[in-house]
């Protein structure tokens, strides 16, 4: 049935700001009205064009893809015009394609992040296959009429249609805005007066009328407003919804034209070929040869290198050659039958121009790796008949599909081989890919409640009450089934309700749009002819699809994987320093034994910090249980140790252990499973069992574990049925069939990629052996990524120094921006790891310090580093350097140096004066600088750490612990590292979890410290260090309820608690029962502040001193300590009778006059 109305446009979720209309019950909408039509109009974008599309055939419906774009208004640029335009084929796909790319990568003229289509692009071949319609309110000629400029809007209207010949409509709109009327009338008489049709249209923001305020709630989430604001824009009518064809024909009953011409569109708009098989580009071979011929060539090649490699006894390697030389000719079979030579060829030629031209390229990622081809391509590192890695894995014969190579790139040089590509197969050819991120529950929580006004700390209560179970995506109505209280504080309040009456309706749209991690576009020409492009900030480096994964590969771009891996990076840096340490030693990471035993103890001790995939503390824990002896046991360890597969790391480590035997259904599984003591850890021993036992070829093997992966029903039933049939065959009874088929269909659903469990393993045992071998330049090297990340450079510092590797301090002369390693025993820190310091600033310091020696002092850095560029090193910076210490070696009074930097830099200024005047009237020497520096009060150790640690993140120099270590030995003999040492474990075969009367008490200085809501109600998780090891305890709710205040971070907490010992994991836990601070410790021991004093103090100095510690909740006596010219005695301090025994007034009394000493002594 011929429809009596189409609507012609909608802005859906992916108009990102303004539209909430989802694609699929907008489809189904159309379905149940009969509208065989429906056009989409996001703005700016085709984001989600493709989906919409096949939507739309999917219900049977004519898609009509079109899209509002804005048009530069040259007299007023701030205020573009709304034009919306419509594909009538696939010329017209082409010309929206070209403007919409044009507009994001060359006018983003007025705001960043806001591409608009000048009009000068419209003319010619510029709307080639392109319906124009003259976009509403916003368009040119609505705001000329608005604005009372009659003859311009006509004007404008000429203009259009001579863009759009036989093609171009006036849009007329009734959306219960003010003006749209008068708008309607004005362009009625226009299109009689120029002889125009015109069109009714419905600018749909939202489905439903009731979705109105959630709409709102929605832009007010992108434009940064509250609901409540007076002042916020209010675009939007509730009238905007998704009206039904009876309700638009009603309300243009008087205007009939404009309703019929709804469906002239629709029948003008037939977009085909939109959708494809996959296009590469096309790979120049050498001499004329064909793809075919150039791939056996390459491989041919490249295995006999290999082998070589291998093995280098020549009589060794003729004798495996047959073996290997029969796999790849199986693998070149399959891959030229399925014509994907060129694939293949083109992930070489960019892998192996990154190996030659300085860009690290990880040994492989994924099931690639177990490709011979691949391998003899140089596309992976892996021998993949050493590991016994399948080919059909990766690329199976008996399903065509696209292969894909998974690419890991050093994370600091990816960008030069996505630069040589686009070089190679030019610019417009290449792009990155987009992604699209929805609002998750916990999010749309967030802002809503923020755009609401509701208080942060009452939203923060609620969405922290959502779960995040580790890989699921947990919705708003599942949380409620999961978590009673969250389900409770919603019924128990209103505010919470109505906060929910929009986040619902809002949870799972379309939020923002980001760039994929590693996806990167090669077209067979410009990608305009397949997509639209689209850059955010006009940076070339970020232009992206505006199609996310899925989508390209249905308009038939073909997806390459360039991703960056940090340890890639590392490993990199890493070999940089062995080099520069050792230049005699020509070290190469591809020539280090896979049994080397040093290395193997470090796995078996799990010594595994900063060791790639193996240094959570679980996987330590594991590997000290399973004590691995080769690099297979890695292999293993790494994918049985994720959600599923742990089940079995128990029978694991008792079969491998020989606690308990390994047994098999049917022998000659054993063939398969030996490696792994009987249990199926891989998919590819799923696919062989399949092969053994079953008679599956491996193509379809691959096949019935993709089945049994996704547990898929009815070809699980099929699957079964043929392989009891195989089984029989090869003499199973078919009890023992099922038994074993039960079995591959457990596992074939957590069973982990064994291709890529080996690749990664082996970058593991890469960057163990380094830490094993060369364990500063390792450790260095690492550093070097994560110079932001304070908290785990400390980490890695602390394992440093367990080592004997010696951290040096940054230094002004010394330091680089990243971490170096001097020697072997040594790190020195590097600049970069400076808060408020900047690389380009460093690196201008680093180049004066290169070309004209050391600097000197305080003055000398400002004026060097003034001449050397006029804005010189601002106080921020030079702020950051001093607090950090990088001073100390020219001397080491920071506050000095902290005190005299307002005089520091105007010398600077006035040497840079000077200099500028000398070289005017020819003489440019530098006149005498006469320093006077100010006198300044030094530092206290806390005072100086506490500032040390503002800019470094933790004290580096010292520890906070450090002045009152002595004084707390006393009573509390026992360190951090003493407890964690004991282990706590309970006596052999005790019944209780806690050990009998296990009470302990330690000291600390709180390091981290947070609240969380558990069963119990709050809790704290406190966190105390002494220096020699820290701590992370659990205060439960009625103890954080007394002691929550005692715990301030950088403050010393003397608690006493409990610890666990936990069999499973093998660790201690520990719990604190009761806490006091310093202070409060101080007090309860009667302490008394001692001060020595000379024969002359400045009695009223010490009276204004300690006076702000008067009058505290703790307090101890204060006593002078007289010891001078025969006079030794006491005197105990009528007033103040008592202070507040802070560490803080020992600090101060030392910078009194006649003060020598101060202390706590204990009565």
């Amino acid at each position: 049935m011929q429809p009596k109305f189409v609507h012609l446009r909608f802005h859906s979720e992916y108009s990102i700001t303004d539209g909430i209309v989802r694609l699929n019950p907008a489809i189904k909408q159309m379905k149940e009205w009969g509208v065989g039509a429906f056009g989409q109009t996001d703005l700016m974008n085709m984001f989600g064009s493709v989906r919409f599309y096949e939507s739309c055939h999917k219900e049977g419906i004519k898609p009509i893809l079109g899209c509002d774009l804005w048009i530069t208004n040259e007299e007023d640029p701030a205020h573009p015009f709304r034009l919306t335009v419509y594909c009538m084929d696939h010329d017209g796909y082409h010309s929206l394609c070209v403007l919409l790319t044009r507009a994001w990568l060359e006018n983003q003229c007025h705001v960043k992040g806001r591409g608009e289509v000048k009009e000068s692009w419209l003319a010619g071949e510029g709307t080639k296959g392109l319906i124009g319609i003259s976009g509403g309110p916003e368009g040119e000629i609505q705001t000329l009429f608005r604005r009372g400029k009659t003859a311009e809007a006509e004007a404008a209207a000429e203009k259009l249609a001579h863009f759009f010949p036989d093609r171009f409509y006036l849009d007329l709109q009734r959306a219960g805005r003010p003006g749209d009327e008068a708008a309607v009338r004005f362009l009625c008489n226009t299109a009689a007066k120029l002889e125009l049709p015109v069109v009714a249209t419905h600018p749909v923001q939202f489905q439903k009328k009731e979705d109105f305020i959630a709409h709102e709630v929605r832009v007010c989430i992108a434009e940064g407003y509250t609901l409540a604001d007076p002042k916020r824009p209010k675009r939007y009518t509730e009238d905007q919804y998704l009206k039904s064809p009876e309700e638009m024909m009603s309300l243009f009953a008087d205007i009939p034209s404009a309703i019929e011409n709804t469906v002239e569109i629709a029948k003008r708009c037939n977009v085909d070929g939109i959708l494809s098989k996959p296009q590469l580009p096309l790979f120049e071979t050498p001499k004329g040869m064909s793809l075919d011929d150039y791939i056996d060539h390459l491989a041919h090649d490249g295995l006999e290198e290999r082998l070589e490699f291998l093995y280098p006894d020549e009589a060794k390697r003729n004798e495996v050659r047959p073996r290997y030389l029969e796999r790849l000719e199986y693998e070149l079979s399959i891959i030229k039958k399925m014509k994907f030579p060129g694939y293949f060829l083109i992930v070489q030629e960019f892998i192996n121009w990154s190996k030659t031209h300085g860009v690290p390229v990880g040994p492989g990622r994924g099931s690639g790796a177990g490709s011979l081809v691949a391998y003899s391509l140089r596309i992976t590192d892996m021998d993949p008949l050493h590991y016994n890695l399948l080919f059909e894995r990766f690329l199976n014969p008996e399903r065509v599909s696209m292969p894909d190579f998974d690419v890991d790139f050093c994370q600091w040089n990816r960008d030069k081989t996505i630069q040589h590509v686009k070089d190679k197969y030019g610019a417009s050819a290449v792009s990155q890919i987009a992604t699209f991120g929805a609002m998750g529950a916990k999010a749309v929580v967030r802002d809503v409640g923020r755009v609401l006004g509701m208080p942060y700390g009452k939203v923060d209560e609620l969405a922290k009450l959502i779960p995040a179970p580790p890989g699921q995506d947990v919705t708003l109505e599942l949380a409620k089934e999961m978590e009673p209280d969250f389900k409770k504080k919603i019924d128990g309040d209103e505010q919470y309700q109505e906060l929910m009456r929009y986040a619902e309706p809002l949870e799972g749209i379309t939020r923002n749009l980001g760039m994929h991690a590693g996806g990167v576009l090669i077209a067979p020409g410009p990608l305009t002819n397949f997509c639209p492009l689209y850059n955010q900030d006009g940076q070339p480096e970020n232009t992206i699809s505006q199609f996310d994964k899925h989508d390209v590969e249905n308009v038939g771009l073909v997806k390459f994987d360039f991703l960056g891996l940090t340890t890639l990076t590392i490993l990199n840096k890493c070999v940089e320093y062995i080099n520069k340490l050792h230049p005699g030693q020509s070290f190469e990471l591809r020539r280090i034994p896979t049994d080397d035993p040093a290395t193997l103890k470090l796995f078996q001790d799990g010594d595994t910090t900063a060791v790639f995939q193996f240094e959570s503390p679980g996987m330590r824990q594991l590997l000290r249980q399973a004590h691995p002896d080769r690099i297979e046991d890695l292999v293993a360890l790494n994918a049985l140790y994720r959600p599923g597969p742990m089940e079995m790391i128990p029978t694991y480590l008792a079969r491998k252990s020989g606690k308990e035997p390994v047994t098999y259904l049917d022998d000659r599984m054993g063939s398969v499973l030996a490696e792994t003591y009987g249990i199926m850890v891989y998919q590819e021993q799923v696919m062989q069992v399949a092969q053994v036992i079953g008679g599956y070829t491996l193509g379809g093997a691959d096949l019935l574990r993709r089945a049994m992966g996704k547990k898929l029903k009815q070809e699980m039933v099929r699957h079964r049925a043929i392989f009891v049939a195989g089984a029989a065959k090869n003499g199973v009874s078919e009890k023992v069939a099922n038994e074993i088929f039960d079995l591959m269909a457990k596992f074939a659903g957590y069973g982990f990629n064994k291709s890529h469990a080996v690749a990664y393993s082996y970058v593991a045992y890469q960057t163990a052996y380094l830490k094993a071998h060369y364990p500063a330049e390792f450790m260095a090297a690492n550093m070097c990524l994560i110079l932001t990340d304070s908290d785990k450079i400390r980490t890695f510092i602390d394992d440093c120094k367990l080592r004997g590797i010696s951290i040096l301090p940054p230094d002004i002369n010394q330091s680089d921006w990243f971490f170096t390693a001097p020697d072997s025993k040594t790190i020195r820190y590097g600049l970069g790891g400076i808060k408020g310091v900047g690389e380009g600033v460093i690196l201008s310091l680093m180049a004066e310090r290169k070309e004209n020696g050391p600097f000197k002092d305080l003055f000398d850095l400002c004026a060097r580093m003034k001449k050397r560029d006029s804005a010189g090193l601002s106080r921020r910076v030079l702020e950051g350097l001093i607090k950090a210490g990088t001073l100390d070696t020219i001397d080491p009074d920071r506050a000095k140096q902290f005190g005299n930097l307002d005089q520091a830099m105007k010398a600077a200024a006035d040497a840079a004066l000077f200099a500028d005047q000398g070289s005017l009237f020819g003489d440019a020497s530098e006149p005498e600088r006469i320093v006077n520096w100010i006198p300044v009060t030094p530092w206290s150790e806390h005072e100086k750490l506490l500032l040390e640690k503002e800019v470094i993140g933790f004290c580096l120099t010292g520890h906070l612990f450090g002045e009152c270590r002595d004084e707390i030995r006393k009573f509390i003999p026992e360190t951090i590292h003493q407890i964690l040492a004991s282990g706590r474990r309970p006596a052999p075969g005790a019944k209780e979890s806690y050990r009998s009367k296990d009470t302990i008490r330690f000291s600390g200085v709180v390091v981290d410290l947070r609240q969380v809501i558990g069963k119990r109600g709050r809790m704290g998780i406190v966190t105390l260090d002494d220096g020699t090891g820290s701590i992370e305890a659990v205060c439960y709710s009625d103890a954080w309820d007394q002691y929550r205040d005692i715990f301030v971070k950088d403050e010393i907490v003397i608690v006493t608690g409990r610890s666990r010992w936990d069999e499973k994991k093998e660790t201690t836990s520990f719990s604190i029962d009761s806490a006091e601070s310093l202070p409060g410790f101080r007090t309860r021991r009667h302490a008394a502040l001692h001060i020595e004093v000379s024969e002359e103090p400045d009695l009223k100095e010490i009276a204004k001193t300690v006076a702000p510690f008067e009058n505290s909740k703790y307090g101890c006596q204060l006593v002078f300590c007289i010891d001078t010219h025969g006079m030794h005695g006491q005197v105990v301090a009528r007033r103040p009778a008592f202070v507040d025994p802070q560490q803080e007034v020992i600090d101060q009394l030392l910078h009194v006059s006649g003060v020598r000493d101060a202390h706590f002594v204990y009565s």
